[in-house]
């Protein structure tokens, strides 16, 4: 046996028990957080990429539990900020106080704020004025903050769980562009069928409820951040990744009719990279050793759907964004088919 058919029987070996000890998380994960495996995987996906995630989601749906119950799962430290108008930069970042000691000197001494943990619930984050938001983009991006010139490193690994009323606007402010494209998906947290509802009613109004227990160190998730990077992906599903986000752009040459009248602005290199990573994951939390087409398909919608906006004529018509992506995921599909 050669040395790289040793390496690649390692690989294997690797990204199997890395799917077992996946599917442990999410049995725990589920003891908690009880049915939407859509919303558990879109998460896990977004862990295991290093990446954030925007949660949309109504009042009451468990947005706050599932990241409480993360930060158990995956062995954690984890944090929670409840934006409000009134929310200063300093209050998520830290600050330096002057302090003076016993022989009368002062000197300035840094105090570390939420931010300095390694996963962030930013709850509500659109009820922070636009300063506030800002100061989570240097962490999100650089995994630090700069403080009176000072950068301060953040605990790795670090990610950002942030939520968002989709329907309340009043006294809201929306994410600006750049932000939101330094999400990797954003995820829809949705009504639960009457089923689920049904085991959410018996399991939390109970004596007792299930308790979610670790399964993962805050070490062994960055060596899952970097074996998922060591996934093969197939030539087939990376012309497949840049068909898709290139037809979702107006005016260029992959782009279809609806596109070019609906779609404002469309998505950027990140979201072509978001895709290569979150494909691999999909593949990795469903036991499979490499992603395909239908990864990419599954995928687009979470990846894409903040990185676009509507023309103004596009919203007056009442066009969807969802409808316009998976038409595109569709027609993309047909295309690399017939070629």
């Amino acid at each position: 046996m050669t040395e790289s058919d040793l390496a690649q029987t390692d690989l294997v070996a690797e990204i199997e028990a890395l799917g077992a000890k996946l599917a442990e998380a999410k049995s725990s994960i589920t003891r908690r957080f009880i049915g939407q495996d859509t919303v558990v995987d879109l998460v896990l996906s977004s862990m295991l990429c290093g990446g954030h995630a925007l949660l949309l989601g109504l009042p009451g749906l468990g947005k706050t539990r599932l990241v409480d119950t993360l930060s158990t799962v995956m062995g954690l430290k984890g944090a929670r900020v409840q934006f409000t108008p009134d929310l200063m930069p300093a209050d998520i970042l830290g600050s330096e106080v002057l302090e003076t000691a016993p022989d009368g000197s002062r000197a300035f001494r840094f105090i570390e704020g939420p931010v300095f943990c390694q996963l962030l619930l930013a709850d509500e984050i659109n009820r922070a004025s636009p300063r506030t938001q800002s100061a989570l983009l240097q962490a999100m991006q650089e995994k630090s903050v700069t403080i009176a010139g000072q950068a301060h490193d953040l605990e790795a690994p670090f990610h950002v769980l942030a939520t968002q009323n989709p329907l309340e606007q009043e006294g809201t402010y929306p994410l600006p562009e750049a932000q939101l494209d330094r999400f990797l998906v954003q995820v829809d947290v949705d009504y639960p069928d009457r089923a689920t509802e049904r085991d959410i009613l018996i399991a939390t109004t109970g004596a007792e409820e299930g308790e979610a227990h670790q399964v993962f160190t805050a070490a062994e998730l960055i060596a899952a951040q970097k074996l998922l990077r060591r996934m093969p992906v197939g030539e087939q599903v990376v012309d497949m990744i840049l068909d898709l986000v290139r037809a979702c752009r107006p005016h260029e040459a992959e782009a279809t009719e609806t596109v070019n009248a609906s779609v404002a602005w469309g998505p950027g290199p990140r979201a072509a990279q978001a895709l290569m990573l979150t494909t691999r994951a999909r593949a990795l939390l469903d036991g499979r050793l490499a992603p395909s087409p239908e990864d990419v398909l599954a995928m687009a919608r979470p990846v894409l759907i903040h990185r676009m906006a509507l023309t103004f004529a596009a919203r007056a018509r009442g066009d969807d964004l969802a409808a316009i992506i998976a038409s595109v995921a569709e027609t993309t599909s047909e295309n690399r088919t017939a070629a």
